[in-house]
């Protein structure tokens, strides 16, 4: 290397420095350094775990170089912030009253904590113009997961599951109830902007979206969906049709909708043995008393409200569920009576259990603050709206709000959408002459 080569390289490395210097001290720059580790963690969150939580790090640390103390603390006077920290505090305060170990206490505390992210996202995106990349993001990172999960369906091995855990059929990374919700939010959602793309008379990227949303629907049909995602696609589908679509239109679709579900379930085999699992499932659980899915579910269920009743108020504190659980269980652990678990498999219960009546309002009220921020026009209001609906109609056969990539995908959608929405409100009012109450 010649003089001449090593001082170029040294100027290049001053130039790369004096930017890097300029950008701490940019404010623009700053703001896109935190969209961009969002958009990251976007992308991330299908396929990693780990990858999040050190992403969501990262993102809580590049945004303090932006946060202005004043006006974010103004922020969290608002219900869509006070009720989800409000439910982190009484989860915090539940450890004081709860006879677990102190070890089982803070491992049921830490799922509420993400929770705690929501009023920096609600304050972020309500300031930046990229949320939108973050959705496209995770919707690129969805579509490219189907294409690892068409491979995995011919070649199993090709898996990336650990070694000795069951792959599943189609499943390249995590599992097929965390894939299943990706892809059915996914789908859901672009029907909106679909619709919107076709009244606008651009046929062709309409098109393009159908396709993508078919490619969704259609892993699901012959690859693999879990029962819950069964049950919550048909109810997003309709809140779609009800809020954007004419009756008659509505009812054209219902029939298009019943016909393609038959033939669906015709000619996937994989479809057909989900649900005829559920029949399956029940009538094994109640004359052999053994512990299939739908009947553990009843079992914990039953126990749960019988725990609740015990504790109406306030609960049995945190981290308390495994302790009952394992007080209640009956007979050996191979049957449905024997069975202890930390988490009876439904948000509401699993609240109830712990934390008694002021924690399940608590939630519901959370929920329906979300749900009315998202009242109103544009894709960020759908893209939040269908979020929250995801959620809440997953939670009643699993406890989404606090598992790792569900109770993600909640947070990010809603506050992502929520600081969208925020803006876009903030926007109008000063247009219109009014202040932002």
């Amino acid at each position: 290397m010649t003089a001449a080569d090593r001082l170029r390289n040294t100027m290049s490395s001053c130039g790369s420095m004096v930017s890097w210097l300029s950008a701490r001290h940019d404010p623009a720059a700053r703001m896109r350094n935190v969209d961009l580790i969002a958009v990251l963690v976007a992308v991330l969150l299908p396929w990693s775990t780990s990858g999040v939580g050190i992403g969501m790090v990262l993102w809580l640390a590049a945004l303090a170089t932006t946060l202005e103390l004043r006006p974010f603390l103004h922020s969290l006077k608002r219900p869509i912030c006070v009720l989800p920290i409000a439910l982190v505090a009484l989860a915090a305060m539940g450890t004081l009253w709860s006879d677990a170990p102190w070890s089982a206490r803070t491992y049921a505390l830490s799922p509420a904590t993400k929770l705690l992210v929501l009023p920096f996202l609600f304050y972020h995106f309500e300031r930046s113009t990229r949320g939108m990349w973050v959705f496209i993001a995770f919707l690129a990172s969805c579509t490219l997961l189907t294409v690892a999960s068409w491979i995995v369906a011919f070649d199993p091995s090709l898996s990336l599951k650990a070694p000795g855990e069951p792959t599943g059929h189609g499943i390249f990374v995590k599992n097929y109830i965390a894939q299943s919700q990706e892809f059915v939010l996914c789908a859901v959602v672009l029907a909106f902007p679909i619709i919107t793309l076709l009244r606008d008379g651009k046929v062709r990227q309409a098109l393009l979206l159908a396709l993508v949303a078919a490619n969704f629907v259609v892993n699901m049909v012959f690859v693999v969906v879990s029962r819950t995602a069964l049950v919550t696609l048909p109810v997003m589908l309709a809140v779609f049709a009800m809020a954007h679509l004419k009756w008659r239109t509505n009812v054209m679709l219902l029939v298009v909708a019943a016909v393609f579900g038959a033939l669906a379930w015709t000619v996937s085999p994989q479809l057909q043995a989900t649900t005829d699992k559920f029949a399956r499932d029940y009538r094994v659980y109640k004359e052999f008393n053994q512990p299939t899915s739908i009947g553990l579910r009843l079992e914990f269920w039953e126990k749960s409200l019988r725990f609740f009743a015990e504790a109406p108020v306030i609960g049995h504190g945190t981290g308390s569920t495994r302790g009952l659980f394992e007080a209640a269980a009956t007979g050996p652990a191979i049957l449905a009576q024997g069975q202890v678990i930390g988490n009876p498999h439904n948000q509401t219960l699993n609240v109830a259990v712990q934390w008694g009546t002021v924690g399940v309002v608590i939630l519901y009220a959370m929920w329906l603050s979300h749900f009315s921020l998202f009242r109103g026009e544009g894709l960020a209001a759908w893209i939040g709206l269908m979020v929250v609906l995801q959620n809440m109609f997953s939670s009643l056969f699993n406890s989404h709000l606090f598992d790792f990539h569900e109770g993600w995908m909640y947070v990010l959608g809603v506050g992502i959408a929520g600081g969208m929405v925020l803006r876009a409100r903030s926007g109008d009012a000063e247009s219109s002459g009014t202040t932002r109450p």
